[in-house]
């Protein structure tokens, strides 16, 4: 039974592209003349990008676009590709609600919209007819000021009913320069109660060990095992995993080939640190989850053993899934308990 779990999928990147151009093609008068068809959009929207920051120049284009009003319309598209398409029992819906509030409001004003934002999506995330348990890590970002920043960490305590971690995010190039900053904001997450995860280490520009003592999962973090692998001991006994998002390091231009992971999931295996799969931005790059294990797997980065390992990490690091193991073994374990519920599972 392959039922899958993401913990790390952008809001602004999961929005596939031709639902995107049908919407521009009935709202946006601009994008739709600039892509009369869509081939075109497609070949733009999906493309390879240079580098890590004019990739992320992408989601700039979706999140204004993701209004108070249009988040529903958006969302419900998302539920339904990911339960049909994908199979997700477990997903982790990532944003900066701060980006999703009207930019012609003051700061503040933007503050105490965010509020609203995160209730919608909770709200919206809540479809019967697609049960996917569904919960929102909600990002700091390396480019919003602290107070901004510092409001969301006080959003996400507020709202732990639809929250269920911190992040940041905006390039990891980009932190240095406000690395105790950054440090504090995470110190303060943890004071509230709050789980953490963050980007780090995806790039070589993007390594800073400082945050590493902060985060309970790492965002991508494929750096430690390419370039740092004498870290992999201190990650695996924080029980610390890592979200490797394959696609992404194409897209963005950090790796040239796929088979260039197989190095980073050998040495995490051998030093037991935990792995999951995951996303990143599925309808940016037109690749869905399950697509993501087979092109692992085909292209022998690994191996079914290890793909089935870092489908059961994804589910053992879930910060909101309450079972902490993969549905297979729960439906194993009803099966084993009482027999005469085999018919009720489709092997």
């Amino acid at each position: 039974m392959a039922l899958y779990a993401d913990l790390h999928r952008h809001l602004g990147g999961s929005v596939v592209p031709r639902i995107l151009w049908r919407y521009f093609k009935r709202h946006d008068l601009e994008m739709a003349r600039r892509f009369p068809e869509y081939p075109g959009f497609e070949k733009f929207y999906t493309r390879k990008r240079n580098t890590l920051d004019e990739y992320l120049e992408l989601h700039t284009l979706v999140e204004k676009v993701q209004t108070e009003q249009t988040l529903p319309y958006f969302i419900y598209r998302l539920i339904r590709g990911a339960y049909i398409f994908e199979n997700l029992a477990y997903l982790e819906l990532r944003y900066t609600p701060y980006l999703r509030t009207p930019d012609h409001l003051s700061q503040s004003e933007r503050i105490n919209r965010m509020a609203n934002i995160v209730e919608i999506v909770g709200k919206a995330t809540q479809v019967k007819e697609y049960p996917i348990i569904i919960s929102q890590i909600l990002c700091m970002h390396s480019r919003l000021p602290y107070e901004v920043n510092k409001a969301i960490i006080d959003l996400a305590a507020n709202m732990k009913v639809y929250v269920c971690a911190v992040d940041i995010a905006g390039g990891d190039s980009h932190y240095e320069e406000r690395l105790e900053e950054f440090i504090s904001l995470y110190q303060y997450a943890h004071s509230l109660g709050l789980k953490t995860t963050g980007h780090l280490y995806e790039t070589p520009d993007g390594c800073y060990r400082e945050l590493l003592p902060y985060l309970m999962r790492i965002g991508h973090g494929i750096q430690i095992p390419l370039k740092y692998p004498e870290l992999l001991p201190e990650i695996a006994q924080s029980k610390q995993c890592l979200e490797i998002c394959p696609t992404t390091y194409l897209k963005t231009g950090t790796l040239d080939d796929l088979k260039e992971l197989k190095v980073v999931f050998d040495r995490c295996f051998k030093a037991g640190v935990d792995i999951a799969i995951c996303t990143d931005n599925a309808g940016l790059h037109n690749v869905r989850l399950p697509f993501e294990y087979e092109n692992l797997l085909t292209q022998d980065v690994i191996d079914f053993h290890q793909l089935q390992a870092c489908q059961d990490s994804a589910f053992r690091h879930a910060f909101a899934w309450p079972h902490k193991e993969h549905p297979a073994s729960l439906l194993t374990g009803l099966l084993q308990d009482n027999p005469e519920n085999r018919d009720l599972v489709s092997v």
